[in-house]
């Protein structure tokens, strides 16, 4: 493994892993995002969209954290300890995704690891202090992401925490994973109820992905799914803690991408939290964590 311009105090500089064939480029400055990785010429999360780095947009490059939250709050607000609070639009009017990918992160390498780090001490983005952590190791064949968050608040807070890693999507690409639950959406994007899978969302064996558009949280995930590339002579398995109990599937129609996202809590479950289902955020005391992996391996077809 090789790095370049580590605790570069440069926004721009980038961070580079290599392992093997394998490369893994990360953006501290832009998010703490993934630029990209690659095995060989083959992209293996998303290659960055054209100018993402030049119009420092995190969501155009191959992957990005979401701490303290995922997907949207409903009415850019919550209540919480019986105060509410207003969340900035972050995108399209949304409050989305948290606030760890709109700022700078630091690096920092030991052990054939690569740690990104955001200590956050609250503000707009987010009313509570929280610390985010990113550790990486790449492979020859695989990445793991552990993901840490630790409650720097003075008082109880609610956290949670996933990623938005972004895939190829070619004519022969197949996905598989298996889940008990999908929360369905309004037009607006927010869920309005939770049901069991339907027949024409079951993943649980191999179907294409097809001209469908998919943008849903799906619960009760076993924390396995399969992307599988015939064309490609691989398939990319994803395995994740038990933290990790929901997922993102985000298929946008006419795109070549597609997005799977491990997350810990349900879409807006900051307002769910008394509700049918577990929503996913930890409300937990200073100075406690919560933290999780996420393993992404090639295997060969």
């Amino acid at each position: 493994m090789s790095t370049l311009g580590m605790n570069a105090p440069n926004r721009h500089d980038l961070v580079t892993v290599v392992a093997g064939e394998s490369q893994l480029v990360l953006a501290p400055g832009f998010g703490g995002a993934v630029v990209s990785w690659t095995r060989g010429p083959e992209p293996i999360f998303r290659l960055p969209l054209p100018n993402a780095l030049q119009a420092e947009t995190p969501r155009d490059l191959a992957s990005y954290p979401l701490f303290p939250y995922s997907n949207r709050v409903a009415g850019r607000r919550f209540t919480f300890e019986r105060q509410t609070y207003e969340l900035p639009d972050l995108m399209n009017g949304w409050a989305i995704h948290g606030a760890g990918w709109r700022l700078p992160w630091t690096a920092h390498e030991a052990d054939g690891l690569v740690t990104l780090t955001l200590d956050y001490p609250g503000g707009e983005l987010w009313p509570f202090a929280f610390r985010a952590e990113q550790i990486f190791r790449l492979e020859e064949d695989a990445l793991s992401i552990k993901c840490v968050v630790t409650n720097t608040h003075t008082g109880l807070a609610p956290l949670a925490f996933g990623q938005h890693p972004f895939f190829p999507r070619t004519p022969e690409t197949t996905l598989q994973f298996t889940a008990t639950g999908l929360q369905r959406n309004a037009p607006d994007m927010l869920p309005i109820d939770h049901t069991p899978v339907p027949p024409e969302r079951d993943h649980s064996t191999a179907r294409p992905v097809g001209p469908d558009s998919i943008d849903n949280c799906f619960t009760g995930w076993n924390g396995r799914a399969r992307i599988a590339y015939p064309d490609r002579g691989f398939a990319l398995d994803i395995t994740a803690d038990p933290i990790f109990a929901n997922l993102i599937v985000y298929i946008p129609e006419g795109r070549d991408f597609l997005a799977i996202e491990p997350v810990t809590n349900i879409t807006d479950g900051l307002n769910r939290m008394d509700g049918p289902i577990p929503p996913g955020v930890f409300v937990i005391p200073p100075g406690a964590q919560r933290r999780g992996t996420m393993r992404f391996s090639i295997t060969q077809l």
